[in-house]
């Protein structure tokens, strides 16, 4: 029965099973991870990030789309460790979107550097 209510339930279309999580505590593991997360379902992978830009983040994957939904309508917002969790579904083209505005905001302030461009100290002619 519950099969079939899956087949007939239509997801938004940002739905899918990547799922990009913010505000974990730094000393999280991937043990802890597949604790908290595997209790919605089959986890395919667990990616923490460990660079110092990164620290605090994770994608999550899971094998099944409904898994994933469970996972963000329950894990939003949960506590772990006085921090409350950020549960996302991951979105590539605003995460691209949101990369290529940092790389294009760096080559400006390098350009403006180079040119010995200031904000407000602009050379006049």
């Amino acid at each position: 029965m519950a099969a079939r209510q899956r087949a007939n339930l239509r997801l938004p279309p940002e739905v899918n099973r990547a799922l990009y999580v913010r505000n974990l505590p730094f000393k999280i593991t991937t043990e802890e991870m597949y604790d908290i997360f595997g209790k919605f379902g089959a986890i395919r992978q667990i990616r923490l990030g460990n660079a110092s830009d990164t620290r605090g983040t994770a994608f999550v994957v899971y094998e099944d789309i409904y898994d994933a939904k469970n996972a963000v309508d329950h894990l939003s917002g949960f506590n772990v460790c006085g921090r409350y969790l950020v549960v996302l579904y991951y979105q590539q083209t605003k995460m691209q979107k949101r990369l290529d505005t940092e790389k294009e905001q760096r080559e400006l302030a390098e350009m403006r550097e180079k040119l010995g461009l200031n904000k407000g100290n602009e050379v006049s002619a």
